[in-house]
């Protein structure tokens, strides 16, 4: 995938600083990908090319870039756009002539130069662009709807620095790396405040917002949320217009100058993508389509079914395989590859700020990685979860009723709030379930309310948002960053702000109508899925279950804890590591001594200091 940055400041122009730009544009390349560079005044963009991770490349519209326009030889307005537009052919064709190609970054510039901000109402895909409008000395950032792409930013006391990820925004020596205690609170919360970046003054622009800067200031607006209207079909039609709803936006994302692949892991979701995507290919003449699964060796021999995963992949895969006729490849992989330090020093340096997911990122980083080596673009059921109330807690009575994240009651002890393993003393100061509480209120602030709407609609509404909007953004952010990291781009299909329009407003009795998780979405594409398939309940993306992978988990954690020196040790609760480090301690710390690794090695390899 590619990234962006940039530097504006209207009192030290940044071209007279070609060492700081330059570390800034450096820094988000990777594996030997080019950059291109552009500079104006008080502006200075730089847009970065994947790196060549091998097999074939997908060059044009997808991967962003820069791009100007000027009139009669005098300059317009420059662009600097990362992602891909999925209705990039359409704006085109309403623009008119003059366009110098397929390209999204021209295709969005002249959609500003035409429409000024409000070009943004117009846009349909995954991106983060910046424009620089010459002619008022001011600068537009924008991020999409559901804030598939990221953009952080540091605001400067005559400007501001952005990137693509915070790595291009640390490169600038005027950027300090502190986390605070409210930055520490958020890394345990197990929830994603948005606009929030961990790091003292970084700001993540939130989805569906824009940002300008002029000299005389700068100001913020959201463009969209997720909305409220009552619905108007009945459930036949519902059931139809969701259909053909996936029907398009599976095509639209179809569309690329290379070959579109999917991932396949037999759940409902992935499965929907990839039948609809490989029946479109079929009609169009095209070679079968080819999907991709990760396993890892002996996972069936060591499968133990949980609330998280009910049965293993690989039976649903060969099932779908066999019915949409799919050119299919299984990655597997094993322990040894897991816990590599080479592999935890490049997933953290992918993600570029502490996610607590552990091997959950690391198998999904060597999936992107192995799939890239095939092929550059793919398709993913990220977020169908969210829409349609496929997760547990949706259907828990009293997750559903509790006074939090719906999530949160149902999250392990030992993940995110702490579960003992801190210092008693440091986390009744931290206060996390008040900081998670005080979250929790922000978010129901948010939600949109339609009068009259019955008590159940309306908690479930609440339900929906939450999830889309505190859930779903750390689940986007890992597929973004391990999948930016391989050079691979991943399209979302449900997360098309359509889809999303139409299904949240849908009532909750239309969705679980048969008593089953996303009733709606099965019945939707109930005639095209095999009927292993239609029957499946959720099972969460599929971790190791190797007990060796636990056991050299275990003498890691137990090395890192033996050294006082370390940033996260002074931090803990010796009691709890000792038990966790025992060889026969129970299997349900993994996902902490996973994550407290992790963030020591964010805090050391990125200097930062820890202000709690």
């Amino acid at each position: 995938m590619s990234g962006i940055t940039g530097w504006v400041d209207f009192d030290r122009h940044p071209t007279g600083e070609p060492t700081v730009t330059d570390a800034m544009i450096d820094a988000l390349v990777d594996g030997g990908g080019g950059a291109d560079r552009w500079a104006a005044g008080p502006a200075l963009f730089g847009a970065v090319r994947p790196g060549p991770h091998g097999g074939p490349t997908a060059s044009g519209a997808a991967g962003g870039g820069i791009h100007s326009v000027s009139e009669a030889g005098t300059p317009l307005a420059t662009v600097v756009f990362a992602g891909t537009l999925h209705n990039g052919a359409e704006l085109r064709a309403e623009l008119g002539q003059g366009f110098t190609g397929p390209d999204d970054a021209e295709t969005v510039l002249r959609a500003y130069l035409r429409w000024g901000e409000g070009c943004v109402d117009r846009l349909n895909g995954m991106y983060a662009f910046a424009v620089w409008d010459v002619r008022g000395q001011e600068l537009l950032l924008v991020r999409d709807r559901m804030g598939v792409e990221p953009l952080y930013y540091f605001d400067l006391p005559s400007g501001v620095l952005f990137g693509s990820l915070p790595k291009a925004v640390f490169a600038h020596p005027r950027v300090p790396r502190r986390v605070d205690a409210d930055g520490f609170r958020e890394i345990v919360s197990v929830v994603k405040t948005p606009g929030h970046a961990i790091v003292a003054g970084l700001r993540e622009l939130p989805p569906g917002h824009l940002l300008r800067l002029r000299r005389d200031g700068r100001s913020q607006r959201c463009y969209w949320r997720v909305p409220a209207h009552q619905h108007p079909d009945d459930l036949p039609t519902t059931i139809r217009t969701v259909r053909e709803l996936l029907d398009d936006i599976v095509e639209r994302q179809l569309r690329a100058d290379t070959e579109v692949c999917s991932l396949l892991s037999g759940g409902l979701d992935s499965s929907t993508i990839s039948v609809l995507a490989a029946r479109t290919r079929a009609a169009q003449g095209r070679a079968a389509f080819r999907t991709y699964s990760v396993d890892f060796v002996g996972y069936a021999e060591h499968f133990q079914a949980s609330h998280m995963r009910t049965t293993p992949d690989a039976p649903f895969v060969a099932e779908v395989v066999r019915h949409a006729r799919t050119t299919h490849e299984a990655i597997v992989l094993d322990s040894a590859e897991l816990m590599d330090p080479g592999l935890r020093g490049a997933v953290l340096r992918a993600m570029d700020l502490p996610t607590g997911m552990g091997d959950l990122s690391a198998s999904l980083y060597l999936l992107f990685g192995a799939v890239r080596q095939r092929q550059a673009v793919v398709l993913s059921g990220e977020s169908a979860d969210e829409l349609f109330g496929g997760y547990s807690w949706y259907h828990d009575p009293a997750a559903v009723a509790a006074d939090t994240f719906p999530w949160l009651p149902r999250t392990p002890p030992e993940q995110g709030s702490g579960g003992g393993v801190f210092d008693p003393a440091f986390f009744a100061w931290l206060d996390v379930p008040g900081y998670q509480k005080r979250r929790y209120r922000e978010a129901l602030d948010e939600v949109p309310t339609l009068p009259g709407e019955a008590d159940q609609d309306r908690r479930m509404r609440e339900l929906t948002y939450l999830n889309l909007t505190r859930f779903s953004p750390m689940m986007l952010d890992r597929k973004d960053r391990m999948s930016r990291a391989a050079g691979l781009e991943v399209r979302l299909p449900f997360c098309d702000h359509r889809l999303i329009e139409y299904v949240v407003n849908v009532p909750w009795a239309m969705k679980s109508f048969d008593g089953f998780e996303k009733s709606l979405l099965r019945a939707a594409v109930e005639d095209v899925l095999p009927p292993g398939v239609r029957q499946r309940r959720k099972s969460h993306f599929p971790r190791t279950q190797d007990p060796a992978y636990l056991a050299a988990l275990r003498a890691e954690f137990a090395a890192l804890t033996a050294r006082p020196e370390e940033p996260v040790v002074r931090l803990l609760n010796a009691d709890t590591v000792r038990r966790m480090v025992a060889a026969d301690a129970p299997a349900d710390s993994r996902a902490t001594m996973e994550g407290l690794i992790e963030l020591n090695h964010w805090l050391t390899s990125y200097d930062i200091t820890l202000d709690v």
